[in-house]
Order: structure tokens, then sequence, then C-alpha cells
């Protein structure tokens, strides 16, 4: 049995990674902005280097922890204001920051750091440019982290999504021709689950996997790297 902190527990993949995990027999530890969808072990600001280091000395001695904070924002560059893309950049990259912060700071023992990329920091697409900015990033701190945090034998590794239908997605979702179109940019034909998501989060923050860091997990239908034949 295991112990995990899940930072963002509300959103719909971090419900799902929570509800793998207990079933698994590993326990958990929560945290979310407010108590709207979940009742978290903790309400936190995760863009709160503070907060987010509250959350690790709460949570106690943990194998492994998992942002799931994001938000989705699909304007051009020239369309997006300064609040709007500072909102952006916050929830996804800022967040992912402070749990690296706080995870090199408290894991001494080691473990598991998983953050959440996006398909869209791997493939160019339009309208995609806040979000692609900060999910970049992400990639980057990955990469960078792993190497940094490697001699503690603290792991640090992403996925990175296609498009999952999730609350957040809704609006896409919903929409026939938008969804007809989204399905057809993805290799398998279909868009993710959050299941899809969460059972890769689970993979990794694994202390079985303890040989993975690094590693940038595309769980996108192909999205990022397939193109199929076209259907006649």
């Amino acid at each position: 049995m295991a112990h995990f902190l899940i930072i963002a527990a509300s959103s719909t993949i971090g419900q799902s990674v929570n509800s793998l995990l207990q079933a698994a027999g590993h326990t958990t530890f929560t945290t979310a902005r407010d108590t709207n969808k979940i009742q978290p072990d903790m309400v936190l600001d995760a863009t709160d280097f503070g907060a987010v280091n509250q959350a690790f000395e709460a949570a106690g001695q943990i194998d492994g922890v998992v942002n799931c904070s994001g938000s989705l924002w699909l304007k051009a560059a020239h369309m997006t204001t300064y609040d709007q893309y500072t909102a952006v950049i916050n929830a996804s990259l800022t967040t992912a920051f402070a749990t690296v912060h706080a995870a090199g700071k408290h894991m001494k023992q080691g473990g598991s750091v998983v953050l959440v990329s996006s398909a869209a920091a791997m493939e160019g697409l339009a309208n995609h440019e806040a979000i692609a900015a900060a999910k970049a990033g992400i990639i980057g701190l990955t990469l960078s982290a792993a190497a940094t945090y490697a001699s503690n034998n603290l792991r640090v590794n992403a996925v990175a999504p296609g498009l999952v239908e999730t609350a957040m997605t809704t609006a896409l979702t919903a929409n026939e021709l938008a969804r007809k179109v989204s399905e057809s940019m993805h290799a398998l034909g279909r868009l993710g689950q959050p299941e899809d998501v969460a059972r890769a989060i689970v993979f990794l923050l694994d202390p079985q996997n303890s040989w993975i860091t690094g590693q940038i997990l595309a769980v996108d239908g192909g999205l990022s790297s397939v193109r199929p034949k076209v259907k006649a």
C-alpha cells in the first residue's frame, strides 16, 4: 500500500485517479480549490507556493504526487488578453512548478511526481497558443526536474492527453460538429475518457515502475504522432 497526494482532485481526471488509487488499496490526500465538487482533505490554491508546501506537510510522507490542475482556453493569441493569458499560465504551469518546488523540499525519500501536459504542446493546433505555451512549459519543467532530482530517486514524468471528455471540455464535446472534427483528428477515432488518462497517471505513480523518469507519455489516441489512412 502506498500513499499519494492528489492536487486538484476535484477535476474529472483527478477524481478518476483518486478512485483508481483507492480501489487498488492505496491511501490518498486530496486537495481542491473549493468544496463545490468534492470534500477534499484540504482546500488549496495550487498557485500559492507556501500553501502547496503546507499541503505536502499535511499529507505526511507520500510515495507520489500528481497535479491535475489546468484550464482550457481556445482563442488566437491576438484575441487573448493579458489577464486571460496569465490565468492559463497560472492554472497549468505555475501550479506544476509549485508542485515540483514542494516535492523537491519534502520528498527526500524519493518517489514519483506526475504532471499533466497536453498533446497541444507537441502538435500545432490552431487557437491553442496560450494553453500550448503553458503545457509546453510543463514538458520542459518535467525534463529538467527529472535531471535535477534523479540523484534523490525522485522521478518526474508527465502525461500529455488529447481531447478528453471532462467537465472542462463539455462546450466542445457537446457540439456535434466540433466533436466529429475532434474525433477525426485522433487516429483511434474517438475522444479520450478520464479513465484513459487516469490509468496512465496511476502507472507513473506506482512505486513498482521506479525506473521511469523524464518521460512525456502521450495519452492522445495518436493525435500528436499518428496520421491514419483517410477513410473512403
